[in-house]
């Protein structure tokens, strides 16, 4: 039974520490809207969105009066496109994107997930076609966002695939430099993806997954950091055993949104993702939390230790209080997103190198970086290279969101506003990887993918 205090200690989280609901995301199937006529797929695809969809945006400010419980974000996952386009080979798959955009700016969501292909092993009919459109179709649409998950650890590494995700962000960036590259910034590239996953720009529905559910993503950076702050922990298990509680907590609330949405909507609840999602607002911070602990500035000796047991007990208290926990859960760090990681690279403290070791602790990857315009593909490609490695061989999701700041050089800055923030323009190492990206081939899967 709850009681005063709980109830006193929630509101306080909402009003002073940016406890608040991330994201709830509706997964919806396409797999009926397959058709080998590419405008009548089109139409199957916005109405049956538009008609499962329809309630979600009412439903969650509904949630959100009645709670007070913030819900910053409405979204949508589809089945990823490069199936449903696989019969319409012929036709340009960008039509699939306006279509979901337009669905999307009906039911006023915030974002629409599934311009995807799933390329780990090969590619199948749609998805060579797909990959190629993406530059185009991300710079047409305004909500439509787009994942390829090139690799995982029971299949190796799609090295075709990643030389051509190379181009697909240099070429986004390029063809939305007039609206601060914006098309990148909406652009995933995956190791082990997962298929319940509510945050963008990575979300798509699984083929494995109902006809429809509800996915909700909770966050609290701010009410671990002011947790730890209150507290005088006097060992790192205090610290662990804190967060835990804290997570608890947070994940709770979730569970309770997730809930009733799912009841309200008539549609089957899927999973709460607990990772902790910065904001740019000062004190939403998981930077700020590391410090917390103890370091004088993320990205010092200790970062990755500290991150470490972050990502872990957030994990440990999140499971106590969700039955149906998924996604990417744990702990983001998006550089331009998050006001304490932006500091740390403009005092020095973090830079590429440092990230990717951080990578691989937490949840997802290299996230939000930002990087001189002038970047070549082959240079994006063994950057994805590298954090699907740390995937693969970890077996754990890692992913790459990287903007080319199309004019500018390390030491600029690139604004995007919103909830995407401005991220400083990051340096890259010194070398070419061209021969080895041009190679092409599947990198083999390592050993401990024969766990049967």
């Amino acid at each position: 039974m709850l009681e005063t205090k709980d109830i006193l200690e929630t509101i306080n989280m909402i009003d002073n520490e940016n406890l608040d609901v991330r994201t709830i995301t509706m997964g919806i199937s396409l797999i009926d809207c397959i058709d080998s006529d590419i405008d009548k797929a089109c139409d199957k695809i916005y109405d049956k969105i538009c008609t499962y969809a329809k309630d979600l945006v009412k439903t969650g400010e509904d949630i959100t009066r009645e709670y007070g419980i913030p819900i910053i974000n409405k979204r949508i996952s589809v089945t990823p496109i490069s199936i449903v386009a696989g019969v319409c080979q012929t036709k340009n798959p960008v039509k699939f994107a306006k279509a979901l955009d337009r669905a999307a700016d009906t039911l006023g969501v915030n974002f629409i997930g599934g311009y995807s292909a799933l390329v780990e092993k090969g590619f199948a009919a749609g998805d060579y076609a797909l990959i190629e459109s993406i530059p185009e179709a991300l710079s047409v649409t305004e909500k439509v966002c787009s994942s390829v998950n090139i690799g995982s650890t029971k299949a190796g590494l799609n090295m075709d695939a990643v030389r051509m995700m190379g181009h697909a962000v240099v070429d986004s960036a390029k063809l939305t430099a007039d609206r601060n590259c914006i098309g990148a910034a909406k652009l995933v590239t995956f190791c082990n993806a997962v298929q319940d996953n509510p945050f963008m720009a990575g979300a798509f529905h699984g083929v494995g997954e109902a006809d429809c559910v509800i996915n909700v993503g909770v966050s609290g950076p701010g009410v671990v950091r002011a947790a730890l702050e209150k507290a005088d922990c006097k060992d790192i298990t205090e610290v662990a055993d804190l967060v835990k509680r804290t997570a608890f907590k947070i994940t709770r609330m979730g569970q309770l949104v997730a809930k009733q949405a799912s009841q309200r909507l008539s549609v089957p609840f899927g999973i709460v993702d607990l990772s902790l999602a910065p904001t740019p607002a000062v004190g939403d911070s998981v930077a700020h939390i590391l410090e917390e602990m103890g370091l004088e500035i993320c990205g010092c000796h200790g970062t990755t230790a500290a991150l470490a047991l972050l990502n872990d007990a957030v994990k440990k208290g999140g499971v106590m209080a969700s039955s149906h926990v998924g996604g990417l859960s744990g702990a983001f760090i998006p550089v331009s997103e998050d006001h304490g990681m932006i500091n740390a690279v403009k005092q020095g403290a973090l830079d590429i190198t440092k990230l990717e070791a951080m990578t691989a602790v937490c949840s997802v990857g290299l996230d939000m970086l930002v990087i001189p315009g002038d970047v070549t593909p082959e240079t994006v490609s063994a950057i994805i290279a590298d954090e699907a490695a740390i995937g693969m061989v970890n077996s754990k999701t890692t992913a790459v969101r990287v903007i080319p700041a199309i004019g500018r050089q390390a030491g600029d800055e690139l604004n995007f506003g919103g909830l995407l923030g401005a991220g400083p323009v990051m340096p890259l190492r010194k070398g070419s990887a061209e021969k080895f990206i041009r190679l092409g081939g599947r990198l083999p899967a390592p050993l401990q993918s024969l766990k049967n």
